[in-house]
């Protein structure tokens, strides 16, 4: 199976805020502007999945009716991650030992008191197993989520245990761009 994992565009937030599970939107015209950039890779009629953040579903629905697909299936386990407390926060705000104790423990440690990388982990291989037995061999879907979501369904492919999978996206450096797509084979 061939999924095309699109992180999505830009919110409209403050540079340097913590907004995991926030759900904030995105400006019409950089939805737009994704996805003319985007649908030209894209096979036509393809199944598009998404987290129901709006900063995913505006692109995800916007995809699929320029692809002809069926209605966008919106999931919650492709959700970012859900920082607690630390939410909105501007990082520089966030006291430096609860950020020093994340980084001592990435996998099970919940940020602001939210959700481990290990509950995601949990809830995204989920998703992962689930679309790898609906679909037929040689099947495509596209995936607009985020970039910790995308992660952690590239960390999928290796074939690790839960806590090895956390723990790899945890320490995976964040470069995936907004608007950018990954493509993967399952």
């Amino acid at each position: 199976m061939r999924l095309y994992l699109v992180r999505h565009p830009q919110p409209e937030v403050a540079p340097g805020i913590c907004y995991g599970s926030t759900d904030l939107a995105v400006a019409p015209q950089e939805n737009e502007r994704a996805a003319v950039a985007l649908v030209r890779a894209l096979p036509k009629g393809l199944p598009v999945f998404s987290s129901p953040a709006k900063r995913c579903s505006g692109l995800a629905a916007r995809l699929a009716a320029m692809l002809g697909s069926p209605a966008v299936t919106y999931d919650a386990r492709l959700t970012e991650i859900h920082f607690g407390a630390w939410e909105m926060r501007a990082w520089d705000d966030i006291p430096r030992a609860e950020i020093d104790a994340w980084s001592k423990n990435l996998i099970a440690y919940r940020p602001g008191g939210g959700e481990s990388v290990m509950q995601m982990a949990q809830r995204v291989h989920a998703f992962h197993e689930d679309i790898r037995r609906q679909s037929e061999h040689g099947a495509a879907g596209g995936v607009v989520c985020h970039a910790g979501t995308i992660r952690l369904l590239l960390a999928c492919q290796r074939g690790l245990t839960l806590a090895e999978l956390a723990l790899h996206a945890a320490q995976a450096r964040h470069q995936i761009a907004y608007g950018e797509m990954i493509v993967i084979d399952c």
